[in-house]
This record gives C-alpha cells, structure tokens and sequence, in this order.
C-alpha cells in the first residue's frame, strides 16, 4: 500500500507520547562554542542551498533541488570518496545534483551546465538520463568511478560514470546503466525492484545492493569492476524477499528503506518500516548473493516473530549506519522516534541490542530509554569518520541531533544547545535555516563537514563540523 506524505507524517504524530509539547526547553550549555562535534552552519549563502524555484531567505541557489531528500529514503545525500564533490537525489526534479566541494570550509558550488545536474528530461541545463522519476537514494563506489541512484517512480537503479576531476556524471550507456522492475524504454528488466528506496555499494565494489519498499526485497547486481555497469544474477542470487518466486526467502523484511554494508564485506543491513527491524544479511564475498540465518541471528524485531529475536523502540525502522570499526549498529525509527543501539559481533554480523538505557535514545521519554529532544520522525543517520558523534535528521522536527559516541559504542545527545540545530520554532537548540524536512545526513571523508537535505525547504544545508 502506497503511503502518501501527510498520511506518514500523520501517523507519526499520533505516536508521540502524550506530553511531548509540554517538555521544559533545555537549559543553553555554558561553554557550547568550543564543544567538539557541535554543527556550526555556515554563514549566509554558503550555509545553505535551495531549488532556484524557491525563495532563498537568505540562502543561495541552485538547480535541481526540487524535493531534495524525499520523506521515503534516508540516504538521498552523499560526498564522494576523495572529499571533492556532493551528490543530491531530488525527487520533484527528477534529477540529482552535483556539486564541487571546497576542501578548506566545506562551502559548495555548482558547475554550470550539463556538468552541474542530471536529469530525466534534461530539464534546467541538466545532462539528461533515463529511470529517473523520483530518485530517492544515491551511492559512489569506492573507486570514485561511479555514482548509482534509486528512483521509486521508475521502480529503477540507474548506474552512471563520474567524472574524477570534475565530478560530472554521464549514465553509462546499454542495459547496464539502468535497471528496472517494470518495462522501461533504455533500461533493462529487474526482478525485485518494486519501489527501490535505498543504494548502497559493497567496499569491495563487485556489488550494488538496493532496498525495494514496495517490493518487500533486497535486490542483488553485480558490478563491472571497469565500467560500472550491472547486471542482476539469475535466480536466488539475484534477490532476497519476504515473497517473491525466485528470490531467496527473507524475515521481516517489510518495506525496507535503510541499508548498509559493513567495511568487511561480509554483512549487508537493513532497516524495515513495516517490519519494525533490523535485518541482518550475510553476504557470499565470490557471488555477492544474501542469505538470513532463521535462528533469531537474522533479524531484531520489536514485538515477537519466528525466527527473530525481539528488541525495543524499532516502530518504524527507517535509517543504519555503521560505525568506523564495524563494531557498533545504530538505526533511526519514525514511529519510535528513536535512535536504538546495537552491538556487532565481527566474526558473525550478528547483532544485540545494547543494554539499558544505552539501547536506545527516545524522544521525549520512553521507559528504559535515554532521553532525547528533538527527535521527532528521524530517518537520516550519519556516524562520523572519528567514530566521535552520531547525528540523526528528525524530519518533523526540522532538526539535526548532535550525540556523542562512548568508547562503548552508547550514544547520548549533548546537553544545551549544542546537542541539536533546529528551526526557530524548535526550543532549546541552536538556530539553523533551510531544515524543513529535513531528511538525509552525510559527512566529508575528512570529518570536517556535515551535509543534510531539507525536503520541505528543497534545500541542501552545510554544516561546519567542530573538531
């Protein structure tokens, strides 16, 4: 069932506690200035940009910005491997954008041109590709080489050749360049590919995994190590679904909208919505394919279901990430309105929730929970290079939460001010413009910069990152 954006938003209202707006706001830290992983947003036309249809109230502009970081997918934001550039999947303009990074102060620019955006109709000078209505989702391999991107409305991955030097993409061309669950003029056909909400690329770069919502699935391509061109496997190994003929069978693997690999290779992880989990797959390092374990290892649930085992405050999981040592799992939840914490096991993949309050942080409060603020509908999830901080995008909030990492792996939000940055309407955390909506999160290799989406505002907000 196709879920519309007031319908989701709704929902997730209905499931706050009934005393969320009457929170006291948090008291302002004495010396938040200095405090390292703090966000500091930059100042004026650098510190934000939005969609040039869109008043810019004191940001600058940019194109194919159009719903920059739709409500369905928590990674339409990333930064390539060498720093230089940063790549946005915008639903409403049916394109990504493309932008040169600054090395020195993280501001962005965007090239003029074809070299700036593409899009599906090559619409506002962008160099044009096909299956790209409602992209979504967007991922570069490690090599820099290629940057592939999930579109729901083509119910496709569409696979492009990045420019190293200047960061310009070109869809690579044949069957290669654009896979998709329906009949699709230039792309070729898919299996599992029903509403793909999320892309990411094994470090190893031999394959490109992609979460299909609609699809209940993850779908499995192979990656040409020269072109970047893919292709899907036959049978089992091509797919892993909690229903669909030929494809490996999978565990509450309901609408999966969050995804990653650990920098091992050897697990993929994913976020399910309707399912309330987080699934755990073990994937074959020579083929590629997934298989789920069926002895509660494979999957944490937040109520009861053969074959997982049972954990606290998934309602909703939408976004995991890594930590820098493979060691910790976080994953964000709309309903929950929560940040849950999870130990990894390295020889295995198999995860455990952290005990405590260290399991999971809530907003405002939950039994058996830290407490959080400003956390309301979170779907995008970062965890920085130094394994430091932890930042969530809360989308109804229009917030950014700041956290700190223990050497523990928990996480807890810094007091004051300094633990988020937040609409003006959002008490208790440091001013930031342009977050309406605000969905995705990614970080610089370097660690010095922070990058989100706003949705609402169809605006790509940066963030200068203390260290």
């Amino acid at each position: 069932m196709r879920l519309s954006l007031g319908t989701l938003a709704g929902l997730a209202l209905l499931a706050l506690p009934a005393n969320a707006l009457a929170a006291p706001a948090p008291q302002k830290a004495a010396h938040e200035k200095a405090v390292p992983g703090t966000l500091k947003q930059l100042r004026g036309a650098r510190g934000c940009l939005v969609d040039s249809s869109v008043p810019a109230r004191g940001c600058g502009t940019a194109r194919a910005l159009a719903g920059a970081g739709p409500f369905m997918g928590s990674r339409a934001v990333t930064v390539s491997p060498d720093g230089r550039n940063v790549y946005v999947a915008a639903s409403r303009a049916n394109a990504v954008a493309v932008f040169r990074r600054n090395p020195k102060n993280g501001a962005l620019g965007q090239p003029s041109g074809a070299a700036g955006c593409v899009a599906a109709k090559g619409d506002d000078g962008c160099a044009g590709a096909v299956g790209l209505n409602g992209p979504n989702s967007v991922a570069v391999s490690a090599n820099g080489r290629n940057v592939y991107v999930t579109s729901r409305g083509s119910n496709a991955v569409t696979a492009f050749q990045r420019n190293r030097s200047t960061g310009a993409l070109r869809q690579i061309p044949g069957p290669g360049g654009c896979v998709a669950g329906v009949p699709l003029p230039g792309c070729a056909t898919g299996t599992a590919l029903l509403g793909p909400d999320v892309v990411v690329v094994s470090p190893d770069g031999a394959n490109v995994y992609v979460g299909s919502f609609f699809g209940n699935a993850v779908a499995v391509f192979s990656r040409d190590g020269k072109t970047g061109a893919l292709s899907q496997p036959a049978g089992s190994a091509g797919c892993i679904a909690a229903a669909i003929a030929g494809c490996a069978p999978g565990i509450a693997l309901g609408a999966p909208e969050g995804m990653a690999i650990s920098r091992n290779g050897a697990a993929v992880y994913v976020a399910s919505a309707l399912s309330n989990a987080v699934v755990v797959l073990v994937r074959d390092p020579t083929t590629g394919a997934l298989a789920q374990a069926t002895d509660g290892s494979g999957c944490i649930v937040d109520a009861p279901l053969t074959g997982c085992t049972t954990g606290l405050q998934l309602s909703g999981a939408n976004a995991v990430a890594l930590s820098p040592d493979d060691g910790d799992v976080y994953v964000t939840s709309l309903f929950s309105n929560s940040v849950t914490s999870f130990n990894r096991t390295a020889s295995t993949g198999s995860l455990a929730q952290k005990r405590g309050t260290g399991a999971c942080l809530v907003w405002l409060r939950s039994v058996g929970c830290s407490f959080g603020r400003a956390l309301s509908s979170p779907e995008g999830l970062a965890v920085s290079p130094d394994g430091e901080n932890v930042y969530a995008a809360a989308f109804a909030s229009g917030a950014i939460d700041v956290l700190d990492r223990k050497r523990s792996g928990i996480v807890r939000q810094k007091p004051g001010r300094a633990g988020c940055v937040a609409l003006r309407s959002v008490p208790g955390c440091t001013r930031g413009r342009a977050l309406r909506g605000v969905s995705s999160i990614a970080l610089s290799p370097d660690g010095r910069n922070v990058y989100a989406t706003a949705f609402g505002s169809s605006a790509l907000d940066v963030f200068r990152r203390i260290r």
